[in-house]
C-alpha cells in the first residue's frame, strides 16, 4: 500500500454513555421539543439520538475558554462564527457563570473533539468544571488554515453535526485493511475499535438529519485514494462548504425579519 502523505490529525467521538442515554434524551428534549419522536430502538443503537440533539432555534450558546492563549481564544471566535452567519444561532464568549461550551487546548493534548449538540447538558458525563470541546494540538504557530477547518469542524459537532464520512448516502468505499493499517499508525495511533467507530461505521439513512454526501463539508476529512476499494480519496476543506451552509440554514431557520 502506498501512503501519499502523514495522516491528517482528526477527531474522535465523544459518545454518551449507555447508562446516560434516557439522562440525554430528557435534557434534549427539554431544550427543544422537536428532539421529540419516536426513539424506539435508542439503547440498542448508538446512533439513534444523532438527529434528535439540536438546539433550540434562535439558541444563545455561552462558551467560556479553560485555559488558553489570546491569540488562541480569538482565533476560535473567529472561526466558530462562520457557523452564526447562516444559523440562527449565536455564540457569546464571555462565557459567564455556567457556559454551554466549555473549551480547553491542554486537557487532552494531542487530540481534538466535541461533545454532539445537546449532549454537552448532561453534567455528569461533562461536568461544569470539565470541557466540553478540546483542541488538542494548537498552539500560537498552527496556520490559519488548520485552526480553521478544526474550529468550524469542532463547532459543526457543537451545534450538532456529524462526520461527513459516515453519511449513509453513498460515499466513501473503504479499503478496510488499508484504513485500519492507516490510522493505527502516527499521529492517531488508533485501537481498532476506535478507527471503526470513528471511520468505517457509517450512521442508518433514518439516524441523521442530513443532505447528500457533501465533497466539500467541512465534516469531512481528507483521505488518500489508497484507503478506497475504487482508489478515490477526499480532498482537505478548511471552510462551509455550499451544502453545510444550505443544510445549516434549513436546520436553524431564520425568519424573514432576521438579517
Amino acid at each position: 500500500m502506498t501512503i501519499e502523505r502523514e495522516p491528517r490529525r482528526m477527531c474522535v467521538e465523544r459518545v454518551i454513555p449507555w447508562n446516560l442515554q434516557s439522562e440525554a434524551r430528557a435534557l434534549a428534549l427539554l431544550e427543544n421539543p422537536a428532539n421529540g419522536g419516536d426513539s424506539r430502538g435508542a439503547m440498542k443503537d448508538r446512533l439513534a439520538l444523532v438527529k434528535k440533539k439540536m438546539w433550540a432555534n434562535g439558541r444563545t450558546l455561552r462558551v467560556g475558554f479553560l485555559d488558553g492563549t489570546p491569540l488562541l481564544r480569538e482565533k476560535v471566535q473567529q472561526y466558530a462564527n462562520e457557523w452564526t452567519k447562516y444559523a440562527n444561532l449565536r455564540f457569546d464568549f464571555g462565557g459567564g457563570a455556567n457556559p454551554e461550551v466549555r473549551v480547553s487546548f491542554s486537557a487532552d493534548p494531542g487530540r481534538s473533539w466535541s461533545a454532539l449538540g445537546t449532549d454537552v447538558l448532561v453534567e455528569r458525563y461533562f461536568p461544569a468544571h470539565q470541557p466540553t470541546m478540546n483542541f488538542g494540538w494548537f498552539n500560537d504557530d498552527t496556520p490559519d488554515a488548520e485552526l480553521s477547518r478544526v474550529i468550524i469542524h469542532e463547532f459543526g459537532h457543537a451545534i450538532g453535526c456529524i462526520h461527513e464520512h459516515q453519511n449513509p448516502d453513498r460515499g466513501i468505499e473503504w479499503d478496510e485493511a488499508a484504513v485500519l493499517t492507516y490510522f493505527s499508525g502516527s499521529p492517531n495511533y488508533w485501537s481498532e475499535a476506535t478507527i471503526r467507530f470513528n471511520i468505517l461505521d457509517k450512521y442508518k439513512a433514518d439516524q441523521i438529519n442530513g443532505t447528500k454526501f457533501d465533497l466539500d463539508s467541512i465534516m469531512l476529512y481528507e483521505f488518500p485514494a489508497s484507503l478506497t476499494r475504487n482508489q478515490v480519496g477526499t480532498h482537505e476543506n478548511d471552510k462551509l462548504s455550499s451544502g453545510d451552509i444550505a443544510f445549516i440554514q434549513e436546520a436553524y431557520p431564520r425568519s424573514a425579519q432576521q438579517p
